[in-house]
């Protein structure tokens, strides 16, 4: 970067006159009255004799050396107070140092040998699970319009459909009602609870949380109409979310409120490596124990297993009951990317305008030649071999989520909730209570 020179043109009126050589334009901070450069670019004022350092917390931008202490309180990269709902790792899993698997080595440095024992291992442990799902793809009227509009183009169109069935779901299992909390983990722009929102318009007393970690742009939050519902977003990774919330939590947590126990949550899986975990969520909101409500339900877009970590998994002890471990794990959840090889292609092909990306799915934006290995396993695998390796690996996932679910007392599913050519990541994972577990109505 320099100042601005001949042949670069004239920086905007009442604007910085820094020229950003990376971005081949002058700098558009205003100046404080009288000078020519912005608070950043001061230094490139000659009679300017106030030095600039490199911010201590984020040497990215500087700071006037003698205003450093004021800066420091100010500076938007301090660490600032946590709020009442963080607590550090309360949701990071595996806290046995012992079973945390060590780094592996890449599915392309594996002998064939090594390769054929894991497919071998995948298919005897899947021996006897439902390979073929049922259907339940749904609508809901709360979208007709918007599916019906044809100004939306083939990718919002994609998305309608799969909200759209994701709330028919919700309402075949009777999630949809009055009095309920509804949390969406890894709500991104939230058009999920949007959509809830508009189909309950003319149901009283509904609250939405948010749950996001990232900073999201293009939110649909100011578009909600209805003025008695309450919208709170979280931007916390779920990692130290300290709710009672999420698959870990949801279930663990539930059980000891019924139980009449008054302790603290378990765990929950981290977004970070379990992008699945954060996916559209519903539940009932809990309260302490002297005014509990169970959760009505759990709805999952299954999708990310190339993102799982053993330390976040819940199906550990499904995955030892069938000989497998954290090794076999974890090449099974790289292998679980090959169901969808065929995606990556379609994907290098799609433009990369914003409006575009901010809508893609996040699983359509994490493929690499290193994840799928059609690179790596020509000559030893088919397109169609791999495809069918990788449907097993997520399967098996799957299956270990819906035993955890199960052996808690839940009503557990998995079923195709929308057409592949929709989306390849089409499985939805519901949960409900079992009969057994709902409390009895208090009778006065």
């Amino acid at each position: 970067m320099a100042a601005a020179e001949p042949g670069r043109g004239t920086p905007v009126p009442a604007r910085c006159a820094y020229f950003v050589e990376r971005k081949k334009r002058f700098c558009k901070m205003t100046p404080a009255a009288g000078r020519r450069f912005c608070g950043e670019h001061g230094q490139q004022e000659e009679e300017n004799d106030r030095k600039r350092i490199p911010c201590p917390l984020d040497p990215k931008h500087t700071v006037y050396e003698d205003q450093l202490q004021k800066h420091l309180k100010k500076c938007n990269s301090r660490e600032k107070p946590k709020p009442v709902y963080f607590v550090q790792d309360i949701n990071a899993g595996l806290k046995d140092v012992a079973e945390i698997p060590e780094k592996q080595v890449p599915i392309s440095s594996l002998s064939k040998e090594e390769l054929e024992n894991l497919i071998i291992k995948l298919k005897k442990a899947s021996n006897g699970l439902e390979l073929c799902l049922k259907e339940r793809i749904l609508s809901h009227q709360a979208l007709q319009e918007a599916l019906n509009d044809p100004k939306n183009g083939e990718s919002a169109f994609k998305h309608l459909k799969q909200q759209a069935s994701i709330l028919g779901n919700m309402e075949k299992l009777h999630l949809l009602g009055p009095g309920r909390c509804f949390v969406e983990f890894g709500a991104g722009r939230g058009k999920l609870s949007h959509w809830v929102d508009v189909a309950l318009q003319n149901v009283e007393n509904v609250q939405f949380l948010l749950v996001e970690r990232a900073t999201t742009r293009f939110k649909v939050d100011g578009k909600h109409k209805r003025r008695d519902s309450i919208f709170e977003r979280l931007q916390v990774d779920i990692q130290h979310l300290c709710l009672n919330l999420a698959l870990r939590c949801l279930v663990e947590s539930y059980t000891a409120c019924c139980d009449g126990e008054n302790e603290q949550p378990a765990p929950k899986r981290s977004r970070t490596d379990t992008t699945e975990v954060a996916s559209n969520n519903s539940a009932d909101n809990e309260g302490n124990k002297d005014d509990c409500k169970p959760v009505a339900g759990i709805v999952i877009a299954l999708c990310c297993h190339h993102k799982c970590d053993w330390t976040h998994y819940v199906g550990r002890e499904f995955f030892k009951s069938v000989g497998l471990g954290p090794v076999e794990f974890h090449y099974f959840q790289r292998m679980s990317s090959w169901a969808t090889c065929g995606l990556r292609e379609t994907t290098t092909k799609a433009s990369t305008s914003e409006d575009q990306t901010s809508d893609t799915e996040e699983h359509e934006q994490t493929f690499s030649k290193t994840e799928s290995g059609s690179d790596t396993l020509q000559g030893i695998l088919t397109v169609e071999e791999r495809k069918e390796i990788g449907c097993l690996c997520k399967l098996l996932i799957d299956h270990g989520r819906i035993e955890y679910l199960q052996q808690r007392g839940y009503k557990a599913v998995l079923q195709y909730y929308i057409e592949s050519t929709v989306s390849l990541e089409n499985v939805l994972l519901t949960a409900v209570p079992s009969p057994s577990l709902i409390p009895e109505p208090t009778h006065v």
